[in-house]
C-alpha cells in the first residue's frame, strides 16, 4: 500500500477545497468537530463491571481519519461492562461532508455468520445433520472424491475442498467487477481438484465451503437462500437495514464511499459500485453497525439458534487440527473465529470487500460487543487493516497468546 501517495492526494484535496477544508480537518484532530463524533463510555448500573471502554483509546483509534489506510469508520461497542460510539472521517473525498455513522456497507465474510446461523437452524429442525455427508443432500454436484465431507466440515473450514477463482491482479478484479459469477459452477471448478487434504484433518479458511452451505439451504428448503436468511434471521430480528444485494453492485440507502489504492503509483478510485456474485452466502451481505450489533446480541445469547447447536459456533476442532499450510493452531468454528484479546477469549468474524473491512467480535458473556465498519483503502491486503487492527485493540486489549 502506498500510504504516502494517499496522503498526498488528501493534502492536494484539502488545498483545492474539495475535502472537508482546512478547519474541519484540525477538528477532527481533536475529535470535538465534524470528523469524529462519539458517545461516551459508561457503566451500566447494577452490573458487574470489570471495567468501562476506554473512550479515550477508541476516539483515538479513529482519529485522523481520512488517512492512508482508511478514509472514515464507525464504531459501536455495548455489553455490561459499558458502551461507547463514535465515527470519524467523510461520506466521500469529493464533497468531504462527515461520515454517516448510519451508513450502510459491505459487510465481507461477517455474512458467513448469517449463514452458518441458517444452516445450524435446519440442523435443530432435523433437516440437516450436521455430521452427515454433504452429498447425501447434493448428489448431483460434490462428486465421490468428497464423499466423506461433513456439513459440520464445510462451516468449520475443514472440508478440504480448494478454493478457486482468486486468480488476477487488481486490476483484471476490477475490470471484471460487474461480472455475475454462478456458485454451482464455482463448486463444479472446486470439486474438479484434488482435495487440498483428507476431509477434518486440516483447516483452511476461505469461502468455497459456504458457497456450498448456501447452496445446501437451497436444495433442503426448496427455497431461495436470500429468501430463507431473510424470513429466518433478518426479519425476526427486524434488521430493516440489512440485505443480500444479488446481482446489483450498488449499496441502497445512506452510505459511504469506499475506495482502493491501485498501483505502485498509489491511485485512488472509487470502489462503492462491485459486484458482489462471487462472494454469494460467502460474504455479499450489506448491513450496519446497529444491525450488525443486534444480530451479535441475538446469536450469542441463544435467539438465533437454540439448544446444543449453538456450541457449534463456540467449539474449534480437535487441538490435532492444524492450520493448512502453515502448522498453526485452527482458530474457525461454524461461522466464528477465536483469538485472545487483552486477556479475553472473544469471538466473532471479520470480513473484507474492496473498500469496506468490518467485523463482529464479542466476549462469550456479551460483557463486550464491537462491530466496526472501517472505509479502508487495503480492504483485501495482507494483514489486518491498521485502523481496524487500533479499533480492535482499543476495544478489548491488545492480541495475546494462549
Amino acid at each position: 500500500m502506498n500510504a504516502r501517495t494517499f496522503r498526498t492526494v488528501i493534502a492536494t484535496a484539502l488545498v483545492l477545497g474539495i475535502a472537508a477544508g482546512p478547519a474541519a480537518a484540525a477538528r477532527s484532530e481533536t475529535g470535538t468537530g465534524t470528523g469524529t463524533t462519539a458517545a461516551p463510555a459508561r457503566a451500566v448500573p447494577g452490573e458487574h463491571s470489570r471495567e468501562a471502554p476506554d473512550a479515550g483509546a477508541l476516539r483515538a483509534a479513529i482519529r485522523g481519519l481520512p488517512a492512508g489506510d482508511a478514509t472514515a469508520a464507525l464504531v459501536r461497542v455495548s455489553g455490561t461492562d459499558g458502551g461507547w460510539r463514535g465515527s470519524a472521517g467523510v461520506h466521500d473525498l469529493a464533497s468531504g461532508r462527515p461520515a454517516d455513522p448510519d451508513g450502510r456497507f459491505r459487510a465481507g465474510s461477517v455474512t458467513k455468520v448469517f449463514t452458518a446461523a441458517v444452516v445450524l437452524q435446519l440442523a435443530g429442525e432435523g433437516r440437516i445433520g450436521l455430521d452427515r455427508p454433504v452429498r447425501r443432500y447434493l448428489p448431483d454436484l460434490i462428486p465421490a472424491a468428497y464423499e466423506d465431507v461433513t456439513v459440520r466440515q464445510l462451516l468449520n473450514h475443514t472440508s478440504g475442498i480448494p478454493s478457486t477463482g482468486s486468480g488476477g491482479d487488481l486490476d483484471d478484479w476490477y475490470a471484471h467487477r460487474f461480472d455475475l459469477h454462478d456458485p454451482v459452477r464455482a463448486v463444479r471448478e472446486a470439486t474438479a481438484l484434488e482435495p487440498d487434504f483428507a476431509p477434518g484433518t486440516q483447516q483452511h479458511y476461505g469461502n468455497i465451503g459456504y458457497t456450498v452451505a448456501g447452496l445446501l439451504i437451497e436444495r433442503v428448503t426448496g427455497d431461495t437462500y436470500a429468501s430463507q436468511l431473510s424470513r429466518r434471521v433478518l426479519e425476526p430480528l427486524r434488521l430493516k437495514d440489512t440485505r443480500v444485494p444479488g446481482a446489483d453492485p450498488t449499496i441502497r440507502g445512506p452510505h459511504n464511499h469506499g475506495y482502493q489504492l491501485f498501483g505502485p503509483a498509489g491511485e485512488l478510485r472509487d470502489v462503492t459500485v462491485w459486484g458482489a456474485t462471487d462472494a454469494w452466502a460467502a460474504g455479499d451481505l450489506i448491513s450496519t453497525t446497529a444491525d450488525l450489533e443486534r444480530f451479535t446480541r441475538a446469536l450469542f445469547g441463544g435467539r438465533v439458534v437454540r439448544g446444543p447447536l449453538l456450541q457449534a459456533m463456540f467449539t474449534l476442532p480437535d487441538a490435532s487440527v492444524r492450520e493448512y499450510g502453515t502448522g498453526k493452531p485452527a482458530a474457525y468454528s461454524a461461522g466464528l473465529s477465536m483469538m485472545r484479546l487483552g486477556g479475553r477469549e472473544v469471538w466473532g468474524k471479520t470480513g473484507g470487500r474492496w473498500g469496506y473491512n468490518s467485523a463482529v467480535a464479542a466476549t462469550r458473556d456479551l460483557s463486550r460487543v464491537l462491530v466496526y465498519s472501517v472505509n479502508s483503502t487495503d480492504a483485501k491486503g495482507e494483514g489486518t487493516n491498521a485502523t481496524a487492527m487500533k479499533i480492535a485493540v482499543a476495544a478489548f486489549g491488545a492480541p495475546s497468546a494462549g
